[in-house]
């Protein structure tokens, strides 16, 4: 079992809940000695009262939001990537639209031109941003942002930005009402006409132009703005090259008012569109043939499931590494406004397409994904629910919840951690004592679960588990990497108490 590491000037418990009940206990006096023990370097504490690191945590904070090294393979990486990302949805949205998940390629050298135009015929017939696809796309986001201004929900603070010199910045925490709000308004539009859900996967191709149009050109906005007026913070890790900047973002917290951009572009627009698109289907399914399929139902309760845990846990995502270090940039717009919900869907796309005979499976194996799917969700929510309670209560940000489901063991109770000399604490109790990403591996097996809804006909449908093993083990290298250079041998100590990255016993 860990043990906590504290200095002695910390005057925290050895072992004890994370939300430092023993601070309460000391009262003010003691709460204002500490802080000024922190601002004098003299303390290795991270107290709640202002979250300030000690003095060497600031200084390994100015480091880390220096630029380093390239990532993704530099300048020319990512304009391979921010070339080759939309190509690729296209080329793989022809496939299962109009060949069933064939992956059709140019029959000969004298094919490829060709074969080109008629990727390009198909793009512009079936692809082509209508007014219709512009009404949806732009009407939805509209709709998202006017609710997370006006709906109701719980106000809390992020964790405490280096580069605004420790300021924690609000954030207003309404998702799961704008949810709900959502599902309400759609089954209207969709009872009474206005607005039937089975156009959205029929009008597929035209709103996944839109999508990324809108990606792109959001992305250059937001760039021009944090150069030019130091929107969202002012630039921050620039390397010098334009290119590869604009890909990892030039400014940490652009808003619009009190919506935090880079949260809402998280939670708001990809997973409400993808749970959409998956009711579309199976609404489309039911119109077809009488009945939605196993498989469509799962891929329904599989996406709706996600996007009601991004929603009833939307205030724990500012204590996440997204929001505190990542920059809102081409990466980050893109794949939330048109990569996740228009890749992560594809065995919808298929089964919309594709007879269900090539696909749904007996009852035994809908049981077994059924199941898979139930546990390892519960994992990935607990776990996450864990991580963001302990990271809250050391802030006293913490406010439980009741919002639906509430799975059990999402707060650890008396939890161990490693005091490191930045100041944080590393967790080292719950599903975070066996594994350092245990949401990461239940994550990812729930994708798996997705891509198998498709069958085993076309390898398309599994796009989102392959891509998502990928994303994730580089994410977890980049993590690890900065948290090395952060909390130096602190870290060493902590790898050697979690040793298993992803599973315990496997990797």
């Amino acid at each position: 079992m860990a043990v906590t590491i504290d200095s002695p000037a910390t005057n925290l418990r050895q072992r004890g809940s994370a939300g430092g009940s023993s601070s309460k206990a000391n009262g003010t006096t003691k709460l204002k000695s500490n802080a000024q023990k922190i601002a004098n370097g003299e303390s290795q504490a991270l107290l709640k009262v202002n979250a300030v690191p000690t003095e060497h945590g600031q200084e390994m904070d100015k480091k880390l939001d220096q630029h380093q090294d390239y990532e993704f393979g530099g300048p020319a990486g990512v304009i391979a990537m921010m070339v080759g990302f939309p190509a690729l949805m296209y080329y793989l949205w022809i496939c299962l639209w109009f060949y069933q998940g064939s992956l059709v390629h140019p029959k000969s050298i004298d094919d490829i031109v060709p074969f080109l135009q008629r990727m390009g015929q198909h793009i512009y017939e079936d692809a082509y941003p209508t007014k219709f696809a512009c009404v949806t796309y732009l009407g939805l986001t509209a709709i998202q942002i006017f609710f997370a201004f006006v709906m109701p929900g719980v106000t809390l603070n992020g964790l405490p930005v280096p580069s605004m010199g420790y300021k924690t910045l609000p954030y207003h925490c309404n998702a799961l009402l704008s949810w709900y709000a959502t599902i309400v308004l759609a089954a209207v539009l969709h009872k009474t006409g206005i607005y039937r859900l089975p156009w959205i996967v029929e009008n597929y191709g035209p709103i996944m132009t839109v999508a990324l149009i809108t990606s792109f050109s959001v992305s250059i906005i937001i760039d021009l703005c944090s150069r030019l007026f130091n929107y969202g913070g002012g630039p921050i890790r620039m390397s010098g090259n334009v290119i590869y900047d604009h890909f990892m973002g030039i400014s940490l917290n652009p808003r619009l008012g009190p919506v935090d951009l880079k949260m809402f572009a998280e939670v708001r627009v990809p997973w409400v569109l993808l749970i959409l698109i998956s009711v579309s289907g199976a609404v489309k399914q039911y119109e077809e043939l009488g009945r939605v399929t196993g498989n469509m139902a799962h891929m329904v309760l599989a996406t709706g499931l996600y996007m009601n845990a991004c929603a009833k846990g939307e205030q724990m995502i500012p204590q996440t590494w997204d929001m505190f270090h990542e920059k809102f940039g081409w990466m980050l717009i893109f794949w939330n406004m048109a990569g996740v919900p228009f890749t992560y869907c594809y065995p919808v796309i298929y089964m919309v397409r594709a007879p269900a005979s090539t696909y749904d499976f007996p009852i035994l194996g809908q049981i077994a994904m059924f199941t898979t799917l139930i546990l390892c969700y519960w994992i990935f929510d607990s776990a996450m629910a864990q991580k963001s309670a302990f990271k809250m209560q050391q802030q006293g940000e913490y406010i439980p919840r009741k919002s639906f489901p509430q799975v059990p063991w999402s707060v650890v109770e008396n939890p161990t951690y490693i005091q490191t000399k930045h100041g944080n604490k590393l967790l080292t109790s719950g599903w975070w004592a066996y594994a350092r990403k245990p949401n990461y591996a239940a994550d990812w097996i729930q994708s798996v679960t997705w891509g198998l809804t498709g069958g085993f006909n076309t390898p398309i449908t599994m796009f989102y588990p392959i891509f998502f093993l990928v994303v994730l083990v580089h994410r977890c290298g980049r993590d690890f990497a900065k948290c090395a250079r952060k909390y130096g041998d602190d870290w060493d100590e902590y790898c050697k108490v979690v040793r298993w990255k992803f599973i315990p016993g496997i990797y």
